[in-house]
């Protein structure tokens, strides 16, 4: 084993319950965020709303995702704190699960899964702290292992929900005609929904009743996710109880306080920007920050922004785009590509843990997003071709998957671990997704299908520019810290020497006095 890897393999092995537990809940994270699409249909069966109704769900979870991802750094301020909050949220998660099946109005199953969306943003924002607060430099491999646990419980949750969703329409009414929707009109309004609901300006036409006997099973579904999710607050709970932090162990020394040392710090210094999550973005302290610990913040942000964007983009209207002219795939076809391109992200992540630790993360981020760029373009020229198109999805999932924890570890590097970079880039992360696919929705709907893939390319070529520009700030930033590190030192060295003058002279008539 080389030394390098030797160097991981003793880190992982000194931080191995907490890192578990962190990769576990976002496990749980993965659950969370891919059942609403294949079970919204039975869903608003439970509720007897329509389909506009319906979708407000998606709204509510995904507006309440990017809050908890504001706030989830208001639990960063010791450890204590953190693991409290990520056992509370993986403890709603489950409640959430088990409670869903007994929501029969669609304002209560907006609640509750806004809180549910509350949950996952504080999750997203705690693991990836804590993963940076442990391993620091090294933290690189050890995110990209973080994102592909949300790829696994992100293929789980659909897999638990196939076998309970119904084959036919599930409210039953008492006039049915034979204008009701068939198995295969379901199954594409399950896949034009998959998206966060984007993909319901084109399925108008279909009859769904809201008013008749229901005839579903997902409640089955959603308590056996809930067992499954069980484990998870239970690991949380495992290691407060293992770092004496639950009040029957408090009496006991903390195993932290010499254990949880930075990776990178031989000084054994953690609280450089950790000991609260806003430290860095203290008022009296942004007066020194050069204008370039802004900027990075703000690069960062946009890029992730633009990333997660064309995610949630491409997961939301490939379908869509590949059942319209030129294509016109049959809908069981094209029902593939969003598994493709979630597989296929799951993948990379997992390819990306080997690539990690042999590459820096620049390298990394360059290679995805040219990729994600050439691919894209690809796409725009081979835009009549069926086959290609499942080629690019894959291309493109694998180049895509490791932009978001290589960013987040070379953001924290560049600013020296400050801690605030995570919670912006989880935030922008979590509003680019929202955002840009409700704007991506709103130019298919008015310029067709092919703008779809000219909108993920523009925006490829976006933030690959950016990315190159931060760089170049990059480059400033550091300069400008060293800077000012020379002049803190020149500075101490001055007054060092200024006070040995001082004790030089008052010595001196000291003895003229005797």
């Amino acid at each position: 084993m080389k030394p390098f890897d030797e160097r991981i393999w003793l880190l992982f092995k000194r931080h191995w319950r907490q890192t578990l537990t962190y990769w576990s809940v976002f496990f749980s994270f993965g659950l969370c965020i891919a059942f609403l699409g294949p079970t919204i249909l039975d869903l608003r069966c439970q509720t007897q709303s329509t389909l506009e109704q319906i979708t407000w769900v998606f709204f509510s979870q995904q507006f309440s995702l990017l809050l908890g991802s504001c706030i989830g750094g208001l639990f960063k301020k010791t450890l204590l704190s953190s693991l409290s909050a990520l056992f509370s949220c993986t403890i709603i998660i489950s409640l959430v699960f088990a409670i869903i099946p007994l929501c029969y109005n669609v304002v209560v199953l907006s609640v509750v899964l806004a809180i549910a969306g509350i949950a996952m943003g504080v999750i997203d924002t705690l693991a990836n702290l804590e993963l940076v607060k442990l391993y620091h430099k090294d933290s690189s491999i050890f995110l990209q292992v973080l994102h592909f646990f949300i790829g696994l419980g992100a293929l789980v949750s659909p897999l638990v929900a196939d076998p309970f969703l119904a084959d036919e329409n599930c409210v039953l009414a008492s006039n049915r005609t034979s204008n009701s929707s068939s198995s295969s009109d379901l199954q594409h309004l399950r896949n034009s929904l998959a998206g966060n609901g984007a993909g319901l300006r084109n399925i108008s036409q279909y009859a769904l009743y809201t008013e008749g006997t229901v005839i579903t099973n997902v409640s089955y579904a959603f308590w056996i996710m809930a067992l499954i999710n069980l484990p998870v607050p239970a690991a949380v709970l495992a290691l407060m109880y293992h770092e004496r932090l639950l009040p029957c162990t408090r009496n006991t020394p903390r195993l932290l306080e010499g254990d949880s040392l930075s990776s990178t710090c031989p000084d054994g210094d953690t609280s450089q920007g950790h000991g609260s999550v806003f430290s860095c973005c203290n008022l009296a302290k942004l007066r020194d920050r050069p204008a370039t610990f802004f900027i990075v913040h703000a690069l960062g942000g946009a890029i992730l922004f633009i990333t997660d964007g064309i995610i949630g983009s491409y997961a939301g209207f490939v379908y869509t785009y590949a059942v319209s002219p030129p294509l016109l795939i049959t809908h069981k076809e094209a029902g593939y590509l969003d598994s493709v391109f979630w597989a296929s992200i799951t993948a990379g992540r997992l390819a990306f843990m080997y690539l990690s630790y042999r590459y820096t993360a620049p390298k990394l981020i360059i290679f995805s997003l040219v990729g994600v760029t050439l691919v894209q373009c690809l796409l725009l020229i081979f835009y009549t071709s069926c086959v290609f198109l499942f080629i690019g999805t894959c291309m493109l999932g694998l180049f895509i998957s490791s932009v978001f924890p290589s960013l987040l570890a070379f953001t924290e590097d560049i600013l020296d671990y400050k801690g605030c970079a995570t919670t912006v880039l989880v935030a922008s992360a979590s509003t680019g997704e929202m955002i840009l696919q409700l704007l991506v929705g709103m130019v298919i709907h008015s310029q067709g299908s092919y703008a779809f893939l000219l909108c993920c390319t523009i925006l490829s070529l976006i933030g690959f520019c950016l990315f190159l520009l931060l760089l170049w700030v990059q480059h400033i930033h550091r300069k400008c810290h060293s800077e000012q590190v020379e002049s803190a030192v020149n500075e101490v060295v001055t007054a060092a020497a200024y006070k040995q003058n001082q004790d030089v002279e008052s010595q001196y008539k000291r003895l003229l006095h005797q």
